[in-house]
């Protein structure tokens, strides 16, 4: 009636069986994950560069700028020093 043999062997399948959809869902999900940091990756390095090429252009005009007007320069570098000083005092 009851045959604990055939019961544990249907046992141990099964367990084989899960185990293994679990490895294979485990190895699908670790790839997309993979694959979806992968592509995150490549998009931060294009906005790193893009963000650099700006960052160089206007490192040069800001060069450009201040090699123009000097005294300018220099008095605007002062007086927004003289700013944030007064800013800082307060706190």
């Amino acid at each position: 009636m009851f045959d604990s043999d055939r019961m544990s062997e249907e046992l141990r399948t099964l367990k084989v069986d899960v185990a293994r959809l679990l490895s294979t869902a485990g190895e699908q999900m670790f790839e997309s994950s993979k694959d979806r940091a992968e592509i995150l990756a490549d998009q931060i390095k294009a906005a790193l560069a893009e963000l650099g090429e700006t960052v160089s252009e206007e490192q040069e005009q800001l060069h450009d700028f201040i090699t123009e007007r000097p005294v300018a320069s220099l008095a605007s570098a002062f007086a927004l020093g003289v700013v944030v000083g007064f800013m800082l005092r307060r706190h």
